[in-house]
């Protein structure tokens, strides 16, 4: 799945220090790609639409079966890259394992993807242009006033 850079560093936020950590993690071209269970593309949109949590969660790009898509080399080689190289600005931010592989599959994905969301909510700075509310003033109901 691919998801905005600032969204994703949320999302791997999320999955290392509150649940059970991620599968290979790429920053690419300002989106971040998470690699997730064969079958989370085709089920994590629709629990998103179910929980309702569509349009609280930035746009989310889900790569299934017969997608492709572009990720950095496993070995970083700057100095073989040319000019017109897009692998520049390309990099894992969890490499693969090919030991002990590991894909989180969609309910995983959807509660980071939660999780995300919910942070960037509380975080958001609120400013008022009214001041606070005097917890000690008297309050007087002047609408049966005549």
């Amino acid at each position: 799945m691919s998801v905005p850079a600032v969204f994703g560093r949320r999302m791997l936020d999320r999955l290392w220090e509150e649940g059970p950590g991620s599968g290979p993690v790429a920053a690419q071209r300002g989106r971040t790609l998470l690699f997730a269970a064969p079958g989370t593309a085709s089920r994590l949109p629709s629990l998103l639409e179910w929980e309702e949590w569509g349009r609280a969660v930035p746009t989310v790009l889900c790569h299934g079966t017969g997608d492709a898509v572009t990720v950095p080399p496993l070995t970083a080689a700057a100095e073989d890259a040319g000019p017109g190289d897009t692998r520049l600005g390309s990099r894992w931010l969890v490499a693969p394992d090919t030991r002990h592989p590991w894909l989180p599959g969609p309910e995983v994905m959807l509660w980071a993807c939660v999780r995300a969301a919910r942070s960037a909510a509380s975080s958001a700075v609120r400013v008022s242009i009214f001041p606070g509310a005097d917890q000690d003033a008297k309050v007087y109901d002047v609408s049966r006033r005549r």
